[in-house]
């Protein structure tokens, strides 16, 4: 049989090692570096290996690491999921039933459960209206999960997140960011565990959706480790514990020099303040930004173009200014049923493209 170049470039490409098959992917596009929360990835988060083959298929070079995906890839013991799939469900509510705060979907088949890193707030989180209570079965077998994971967790070391790294890395894929959200009911120690798993992985910035509560509790810890802290803004306004009015991310940033700013400018423009206004003053502070696009007044999650965000001012000021923090795409309108999340996510890709243009 003859084989042409190109059959004998794929029999090739196939015997190498997933380690070898890909070079660096460059989604930096002049000067901005584009990437992702693996929290768009959701729908398919069940298998955190497929979040790194999709990001390769749409080309994305930078990962902001949510905790739970790097648990799994690390190796963490699979918990139940009782009915909950591994779609990711909703997010937490803001102000008028908007989309809220950034936080890990309840633990899924290969996820951790709901502990160091599972959400700001686990009551907040929407998604499906709720779910029956479990059995005293399901209520032991999860206890006997939990019980797995805390052992686990124990025995984690740098090496531990140096080999969930080295799968993105691998990939062609830099992880920039951990978010590791933290909620008020979490002890020091697991406050702790969230800036170990950092330092293990190489980051130097960790992303957080919290409380106030919380950022005052952190912001010596931070300060501790060197390792600066960006606060994930919501959009609810009227809770004065949560960051979300100009005053939140004022008093947030002065508990410490640490203490930064994760900017959702979906989030921002939602509650009708200025993205680009907000980045010029508060840059220095700033670990990375969410990008989707939402409408005022705690107006919904829309697909890029129909909303209020102003995205290609906020691409051309990071392009202008050169500050240097990554612009991470954040999938959260509603996938169309004839579409998928790698499709949306390159529409969303070339949208910031198109922007810097």
């Amino acid at each position: 049989m003859d084989y042409t170049r190109r059959d004998l470039g794929k029999i090739a490409l196939a015997a190498v090692p997933l380690a070898r098959a890909y070079a660096a992917i460059n989604s930096k596009f002049d000067g901005v570096q584009i990437g992702a929360i693996t929290y768009s990835f959701n729908s398919i988060a069940s298998d955190p290996e497929a979040i790194i083959k999709a990001m390769v298929e749409i080309g994305l070079g930078e990962a902001e690491l949510m905790s739970n995906h790097c648990e799994a890839l690390a190796g963490a013991p699979a918990t139940p999921s009782f009915g909950r799939g591994g779609g990711g469900g909703g997010r937490g509510r803001g102000a008028a039933g908007a989309s809220g705060a950034t936080g890990a979907p309840p633990a899924a088949a290969g996820q951790t459960p709901p502990g160091p890193g599972a959400g700001a707030d686990a009551g907040r989180r929407g998604g499906g209206g709720g779910r029956a209570p479990l059995t005293p079965e399901q209520q032991a077998q999860m206890e006997q999960a939990q019980a797995a994971v805390a052992k686990w967790r124990a025995g984690t070391t740098p090496d531990t997140w140096k080999a969930a790294r080295k799968k993105f890395n691998d990939a062609g894929i830099e992880v920039a960011l951990l978010c590791y959200n933290m909620n008020d009911r979490m002890k020091d120690e697991e406050i702790e565990y969230g800036f170990q798993m950092a330092e293990g992985l190489g980051v130097k910035r960790i992303s957080t959706s919290t409380t106030l509560t919380m950022a005052k509790r952190i912001a010596p810890i931070a300060d501790k480790h060197k390792l600066l802290v960006g606060y994930h803004g919501h959009d609810a306004t009227n809770d004065p514990n949560q960051t979300a009015t100009l005053e939140s991310y004022a008093t947030l940033m002065a508990y410490g020099k640490y203490n930064g700013v994760n900017l959702d400018i979906g989030h921002f423009t939602a509650a009708n303040y200025d993205a680009v206004a907000f980045i010029k003053e508060h840059h220095a502070k700033i670990t990375n930004l969410h990008i989707k696009d939402r409408k005022k007044d705690h107006g919904m999650n829309v697909p890029w173009g129909q909303g209020d965000t102003p995205i290609k001012d906020v691409l051309q000021l990071l392009k202008k200014e050169k500050y240097g923090f990554p612009a991470n795409i954040e999938l959260e309108y509603r996938i169309p049923e004839d579409s998928n999340v790698v499709a949306e996510m390159k529409k969303c890709l070339q949208y910031c493209k198109d922007a810097l243009a």
